[in-house]
């Protein structure tokens, strides 16, 4: 899914999940065929990105972080808050390490939510270009991310705090969506207000993404039988990160 706040598939995949001072709102579906197309410019995932990731910032700030030009920034981010993804904020300086702003200056933030992607099935097919673009977009930044930040870790313990899963699990299209929603539960479960934010507490980026495997009647045991062993070495693997974490 593309860099942007609190956005999912009709049952998980490519959810964005920065913290966010507000939980409990009831999904919002994307189906305006306008609004995804102007998330899915690369550009503005990029930052939305940043904005998720290093909090508040002005389009200068944007620019310099991206390679970009302003007049570049400062339209995207024009566009972004056109379709309600971003907003200007009081809030200055914020994750970038400046004091108070200074005239004009206008900063943003990315607009936390629930947004939710519809179901491949009621996609047109202009539409479904246009979400095979976004999504090709979002995880290869995605993956991109993780391993630049997983290398640039260098302070204890948080150069430790990369956990990953793969498993397999066998689920009907209605357990599916119930595991999501659990899922989304899960997420907000842990969300806060700033204010009740503990000291050291840090931003973390969350990704879900699940995907029927393709099988036929005739090799169905062969899947269940493979199924159980990914399972046993995801497990096997968690089982080596705890251990390796543990002083």
């Amino acid at each position: 899914m593309a860099q942007t706040p609190d956005v999912a598939g009709p049952t998980g995949p490519g959810r964005e999940s920065p913290a966010s001072e507000e939980t409990g709102r009831a999904p919002v579906e994307l189906s305006d065929l306008a609004t995804l197309k102007a998330l899915a410019q690369p550009r503005r995932q990029r930052m939305l990105q940043h904005l998720t990731v290093h909090g508040p910032a002005t389009s200068a700030t944007l620019a310099r972080a991206l390679g970009l030009n302003t007049g570049a920034t400062s339209y995207h981010l024009r566009e972004l808050a056109r379709y309600g993804f971003v907003e200007e904020t009081g809030a200055q300086g914020q994750g970038q390490g400046q004091g108070q702003g200074r005239g004009r200056e206008r900063w943003w933030r990315a607009v936390p939510g629930d947004r939710r992607f519809p179901p491949r099935s009621r996609q047109s097919p202009e539409m479904r270009l246009v979400m095979d673009e976004l999504n090709h977009h979002a995880y290869a930044a995605d993956l991109e991310l993780f391993e630049q930040l997983q290398l640039d870790a260098a302070d204890e313990p948080w150069a430790d705090a990369f956990p990953y899963s793969r498993g397999t699990i066998r689920l009907t299209l209605p357990e599916l969506r119930a595991f999501f929603e659990e899922y989304i539960g899960l997420l907000n479960r842990y969300k806060r207000p700033a204010a009740d934010t503990p000291a050291g507490a840090r931003t973390v980026l969350t990704r879900f993404l699940a995907f029927p495997a393709q099988t036929g009647a005739a090799d169905s045991q062969a899947v269940d039988d493979q199924a159980v062993d990914d399972h046993d070495v995801a497990d096997q693997d968690e089982d080596n990160r705890r251990e390796a974490e543990t002083p």
